[in-house]
């Protein structure tokens, strides 16, 4: 595979899914030392690798769950910041600015807090209360992140007795990270042939719904815009009849990501309609991927995972084609923002 390390992407995403037993004793313990609500504060794309975990934990637990903004958070702070609150902070970094910033603001008010890095030696992982550190880059951390937020959601339900799957589930995951690499092999070639037709298209709507619409918010800002420079919009498959879909027309590019949850037809919804009016949809689809050993049931809590690690593969081999490696940026690293 094109510019693939496949010892270090099974490392890492075995490393994610080596958290499970650490992360459900803490979690059990803090809920047993009176926390009784959860906020996900993550800064750009890694906030949106959370949201799949936060939505999981709002249709199937009772806990008071929410997602924030960092920046917002210490302009206007939402109610409930206090010695009963648990905040996680996910950064690859561990020094997002604004993610260190609500970590002091969060601080005297007493907030328990948990950071989620790629790196130990920064000041997140230093100065949060609990701070799991399991190491990875640009290419391997969607899948990472995904599954830690995961897994703190599944360790909230199970210390509260509305999960009680969670051992079989954590037994599935650990499987997991091998059967990525084959579903990445098994894409290879249609992932070359992808990003062979889109490497000059400049504009691309992309839509799901349920726990795939993070991916796809995710792959069009943090992997096209960011990356490699091209105008996107991210839409709602619920939102794609309310405004988007006036924009299709013969010659637009429609990305449409499927999951394996409840939300699906609403991106079956989008690819009937996108259809008849331009040639240019392009559906990624968790279910047509082979995961042997892995259940319905884990399999719908999955589909950015595996939607992420065939995403990954088209990168590879666009930032080739267009000769635009995805580490290059024009502004990030400047400090007039």
């Amino acid at each position: 595979m094109l510019n693939f390390d496949e010892g270090r992407f099974v490392g890492i995403q075995e490393g994610a899914v080596a958290m499970a037993g650490d992360l459900r004793a803490l979690i059990g313990k803090l809920l047993s030392d009176g926390v009784e609500r959860l906020y996900f504060m993550g800064t750009g794309g890694v906030q949106l690798l959370a949201l799949p975990a936060v939505d999981l934990l709002l249709q199937r637990s009772t806990i008071p769950t929410s997602a924030r903004y960092p920046a917002e958070v210490v302009l206007d702070p939402p109610a409930g910041l206090d010695e009963k609150a648990l905040v996680v902070i996910p950064s690859l970094s561990g020094t997002t600015k604004e993610s260190v910033a609500v970590l002091s603001f969060l601080k005297p008010r007493g907030a328990r807090t948990i950071s989620l890095t790629g790196h130990a030696d920064t000041p997140l992982a230093r100065e949060t209360d609990h701070n799991f550190t399991n190491f990875a880059e640009d290419d391997t951390s969607s899948e990472s992140f995904y599954l830690q937020h995961l897994l703190i959601a599944l360790s909230v339900m199970a210390a509260r007795g509305e999960y009680p799957g969670f051992e079989k589930t954590v037994a599935e995951l650990q499987r997991l990270p091998r059967l990525l690499v084959d579903a990445k092999a098994a894409f290879e070639d249609t992932a070359a042939r992808l990003a062979e037709t889109i490497k000059n298209e400049d504009y691309h709507i992309f839509t799901g719904a349920g726990s795939v619409w993070p991916e796809a918010y995710y792959y069009g800002m943090c992997i096209l815009e960011e990356m490699q420079w091209i105008r996107t919009r991210p839409v709602h498959a619920a939102d794609f009849f309310h405004g988007t879909l006036e924009l299709v027309e013969p010659g637009v590019s429609v990305f449409v990501f499927k999951g394996e949850d409840a939300c699906r037809p609403l991106a079956d919804r989008v690819e009937r309609f996108a259809t008849r009016y331009t040639d240019r949809v392009r559906v990624l689809d968790a279910a047509t991927v082979d995961l042997p050993g892995i259940s319905a049931e884990t399999r719908a809590l999955i589909s950015p995972v595996i939607l992420a690690t065939l995403l990954e593969r088209l990168s590879a081999h666009l930032e080739v084609l267009r000769d635009h490696p995805l580490t290059t940026r024009r502004y990030y690293r400047r400090t007039e923002y």
